[in-house]
């Protein structure tokens, strides 16, 4: 996975509530094993017509929103526990999706992938559909670091919280078993010190 640290970025705005998985990667695109070439089916029915083409008035095909940040509903990634939909949304090109409310599995997989699902509450979400609607290009900065969201048009840092371990992988672009390597030399040493009874 590649390293998260600081992330400076404007966001798409996506403001339908309980967006679940089969929404985000429509089961008929799961055949593939591979993590790549999710993106170009990411919310496929609802980003196109059944002939391809796209709907004009999807947020994801309007050119006043880009960026690495989804604003979603709330109960964002519920549904199954396909991990796929983590893979499609990292594809298309997000590193974080901000919502009041995740899904437990979507939250694990999300992170497992490298992305980061920022929760903030109902009040905060909606100011901040409210600030992206009335200003597509409003940047907005997240430190995994300091876990801190930066609304600079507030002037304002918004905590989120983030498990301790997760935070590790994130910063250093770790899965779970690039920790285990990178943890070794400890894993040994321990190993060394520790009396084995037969």
């Amino acid at each position: 996975m590649e390293k998260f640290e600081v992330l400076r970025s404007s966001a798409v705005p996506l403001p339908v509530e309980n967006v679940d998985t089969d929404q985000i990667i429509p089961a008929r695109f799961l055949k593939a094993t591979s993590r790549e070439g999710f993106g170009e089916n990411l919310f496929r029915d609802w980003r196109y017509q059944p002939d391809g083409q796209p709907k004009v008035d999807f947020v994801l095909n309007n050119p006043r929103y880009a960026g690495q940040i989804l604003l979603a509903g709330k109960n964002f990634g519920c549904g199954s526990s396909r991990e796929h939909a983590a893979w499609a949304l990292y594809d298309a090109g997000f590193r974080v999706v901000i919502s009041s409310y995740f899904a437990d599995i979507f939250r694990g997989n999300a992170l497992n992938n490298g992305l980061l699902p920022l929760q903030v509450s109902d009040e905060v979400l909606q100011r901040l559909f409210a600030e992206v609607e009335q200003e597509p290009h409003t940047g907005f900065i997240i430190d995994v670091a300091a876990q801190q969201l930066f609304v600079p048009v507030w002037e304002k840092n918004i905590p989120f919280d983030l498990d301790p371990y997760k935070k590790e992988c994130l910063l250093h672009g770790y899965d779970d078993i690039d920790f285990l390597v990178n943890q070794k030399e400890a894993i040994e040493a321990y190993e060394q010190q520790r009396v084995w009874a037969f």
